[in-house]
């Protein structure tokens, strides 16, 4: 066995695009090595990557593919030779099987005699087939963007192609991609090791190859060297600490291949602005971690992290640098903040006008100002529907909040920094005195961003959420926008995936039905966006609450309009399962349902006749879940689901002896209409909690 090793050398590419393709691309590597039959068992793949390379390791390569036999079959013996001599058919069957016609013999299955052959292919080598089929999947790499940058050659990639090291233990593989052939050299950092080639003498050797010439390849190794410079750095400032950010050690491991880490600082005068504001200038646009005190608050100093290692001198030019570029960002943001106050937001909503929120193919634009007005009544309707309900809502805050949401957007300091939309009109609002409620619900408008992400803690920031993206997405709907496929380019799957998380995770007395009838119209638009919340929540039981497929296909057949009761059947449903007994009467439910079918589409009856006289063991089905009936259904009114299905779960026995002495189909009409109305019944007076039938029994 051999270790097999590839690296793509390219001009930096994206620190967003680096990990997936990076997994990608051993994903890839593997696969075809193990359709290949050149993988052999216990094979280890390990990649690597850095702003400039991709690279995979393979231990565990077989130097070719096994030969093998395989046992053809062809035309009829017949058809294949007449009185002994070959016809065109075996010439041809002989042909396409690459032997000899001689070489053809008899084969008797159970359809008859056929002509056959046993052919014999030899193995391909490692080195043959990766010189042909590794340079397709590489290029397969699918990128957010591509780019062409050979005049007049078809391949696209995310930055161009410089280097390509292919190894087969020390013998390089002489395949080639997007014009390069590969060698045996790589090229270490770009500064500190210049563009002299790095001689790769092993597959083993890469990354210790690489870190001489000031590359740490490991992507691990690299993030975990940024933590401790972070660490060491920060404890040079008394009590200090790095803010914790996950999302920007990923971003910096990805930008740098040799980092190293300068503790900057700035004027204490600049910590008079919002955190938020200040977090943003120096995460999104300088890429600084913050940092902050033994009380959480921030101080006046950030840390960067470069790509380079130079003296204390280049330290001390590199830190003036940054300062410098941190303060003009911070000066900027101050402007903007004192700008932005002389202008209240309650003024600004007239100007909304002029802010485009959507530009339909047909009719005038829809402006944020036209957005608002709609945001106002959804939000009105709400409201409503929460007090009713019996809950508090502060109703003329909410309706404030709402009424100046959107204001921020024409604010300085959201123009320069986008990504504080919101937060920024709920700083504002608190500054300018429009009440606690108000400016919360304000800052948490756009929350849950994410499905990950935390619903607002407020009632109101949490209806204002819920005014927003349903309005949106009933008036998409209602213009034929609504996502197709893999496509939404409106975010609309995002918007409903919030609403569903709010409604599952406050105390909201709000059922989806209520929040569509506050923003719907139509009744088509109606029905189609209750269709797509439909297809959220399923989405939201399965794959974000883990609950089995087949609980989720049963507690929604059963309905869901209430997002929390539905989680709670889930719940219950998935404890239930396990018991033997409920078990066997989700598969007696299956039958029911499967005999009920059977019948209608044979159009027969289902009616029962009073005066008929039931079988002992259908007498015992009816008389058992009439008593079980009544007390199933308190159970379920006091949303007491788990005693209800332990409840049902008793009737197995009577279940199991009906379906064992009871034809339910009889020959005689009025028996066989009295047992169907019987399991109709049965099915429709316990489906109520879940579609049982659903339910996936072994």
């Amino acid at each position: 066995m051999a270790d097999f090793f590839l690296e793509i050398g390219l001009d930096e590419i994206p620190a967003r695009m680096i990990a997936q393709a990076e997994a990608e691309l051993g994903r890839r590597i593997n696969d075809l090595l193990a359709r290949e039959r050149l993988l052999a068992e216990g094979g280890k793949v390990t990649t690597y990557s850095t702003p400039r390379r991709l690279a995979v390791l393979v231990e565990g390569v077989l130097a070719a593919q096994a030969d093998t036999e395989e046992q053809l079959t062809g035309p009829s013996w017949k058809v294949a030779f007449k009185d002994g001599v070959p016809t065109a058919a075996a010439e041809a069957f002989a042909k396409k099987a690459g032997v000899a016609v001689s070489e053809l013999a008899k084969v008797t299955n159970a359809k008859g005699e056929y002509v056959g052959v046993t052919v014999k292919r030899r193995g391909v080598s490692a080195t043959q087939l990766l010189q042909a089929e590794l340079p397709k999947e590489v290029l397969a790499l699918y990128w957010a963007k591509n780019m062409y940058w050979r005049a007049g050659k078809p391949e696209r990639f995310v930055r161009p192609v410089r280097w390509v090291v292919a190894l087969l233990d020390s013998a390089v593989v002489p395949l080639e991609i997007a014009g390069i052939t590969a060698g045996n050299a790589s090229r270490g950092h770009r500064i500190l090791h210049g563009e002299a080639p790095v001689v790769i003498d092993a597959p083993k050797s890469y990354a210790a190859a690489l870190e001489k010439a000031f590359v740490l390849v490991d992507v691990a190794a690299r993030r975990q060297k940024i933590r401790k410079l972070l660490d060491k750095s920060t404890r040079t400032v008394d009590g200090a600490r790095w803010r914790e950010d996950e999302p920007l050690v990923e971003t910096v491991t990805h930008l740098t291949e040799w980092p190293t880490v300068i503790l900057g600082g700035f004027e204490p005068e600049y910590l008079a602005l919002p955190e938020e504001v200040l977090v943003t200038v120096m995460r999104d646009h300088q890429k600084y971690f913050a940092v902050e005190g033994p009380n959480g608050k921030l101080l006046p100093h950030f840390l960067a992290v470069l790509n380079i290692e130079v003296d204390e001198e280049g330290y001390a030019t590199i830190r003036h640098g940054n300062q410098k570029v941190l303060r003009a960002r911070f000066k900027d943001a101050r402007f903007f903040w004192d700008v932005d106050q002389k202008a209240p937001l309650a003024e600004r909503v007239e100007s909304l006008k002029s802010v485009t929120f959507f530009r339909p193919s047909k009719g005038e634009p829809w402006s944020y100002y036209w957005k608002t007005e709609r945001n106002l009544a959804v939000a009105r309707e709400l409201a409503q529907a929460v007090k009713s309900a019996g809950e508090a809502v502060n109703e003329a805050a909410l309706l404030k909040s709402v009424e100046v949401a959107k204001t921020d957007l024409t604010c300085e300091l959201v123009k320069e920094f986008t990504e504080l939309q919101g937060i920024i009109g709920g700083l504002y609002a608190r500054a300018q005195g429009l009440g606690e409620h108000v400016a919360l619900a304000i800052y948490e408008q756009y929350a849950p961003a994410s499905i990950e992400d935390t619903i607002p803690v407020s009632v109101e920031g949490q209806v204002l959420g819920l005014a927003d993206r349903i309005q949106t997405i009933t008036a998409m709907f209602g213009i034929g926008l609504e996502p197709t496929g893999s496509k939404d380019p409106y975010a609309l799957r995002r918007a409903a995936n919030a609403i569903i998380k709010i409604l599952a995770e406050s105390e909201l007395p709000l059922t989806l039905s209520e929040v569509l009838k506050a923003s719907a119209t139509d009744e088509k638009v109606g029905e189609q966006v209750s269709a797509f919340l439909r297809e959220r929540l399923h989405f939201y039981l399965k794959d974000v609450r883990n609950f089995a497929y087949d609980v989720v296909n049963a507690v929604l057949a059963a309905g869901a309009d209430d997002v929390r009761d539905a989680i709670a059947r889930a719940e219950a449903l998935t404890a239930a399962r396990e018991s033997a007994d409920f078990a066997a009467v989700s598969a007696a439910f299956k039958r029911i349902k499967n005999i009920l079918r059977q019948a209608e589409e044979k159009g027969l009856a289902v009616q029962a006749d009073p005066s008929l006289k039931l079988a002992p063991e259908a007498a015992q089905l009816a008389e058992a879940a009439s008593m079980l009936a009544p007390k199933v259904a308190a159970l379920r009114e006091k949303n007491n689901y788990t005693e209800a299905l332990a409840l049902i779960a008793t009737l197995r026995p009577v279940v199991d002896t009906f379906f064992d002495k009871v034809m339910v189909l009889d020959p005689d009409e009025k028996v066989r209409g009295a047992n169907l109305a019987l399991i109709s019944g049965v099915l429709s007076g316990f489906s109520g909690i879940a579609d049982f039938s659903e339910i996936v029994t072994g």
